[in-house]
């Protein structure tokens, strides 16, 4: 039996390999912005502590504060 219904240019051959590959490099490129967005976001905003001196160091010289 002959297998006459190859087709080197549809959906499961090099068209199907290149559209996949642009979608997932699209996926990649997408997701890199998005990433560098939200990293250059937190970097403008760094985290603020109003009251430094308040924090308690707590380890194991200190165990006795743990209880509290």
């Amino acid at each position: 039996m002959e297998n006459t219904n190859r087709s080197v240019f549809g959906l499961n051959g090099v068209s199907g390999m290149l559209i996949a590959t642009v979608l997932l490099l699209s996926i990649l490129v997408v997701l890199t912005v998005l990433g560098i967005n939200a990293q250059q976001s937190v970097a403008n905003k760094p985290y603020d502590i109003p009251n430094a001196s308040a924090i308690k160091m707590i380890d194991s010289a200190n165990a006795d504060l743990k209880k509290k």
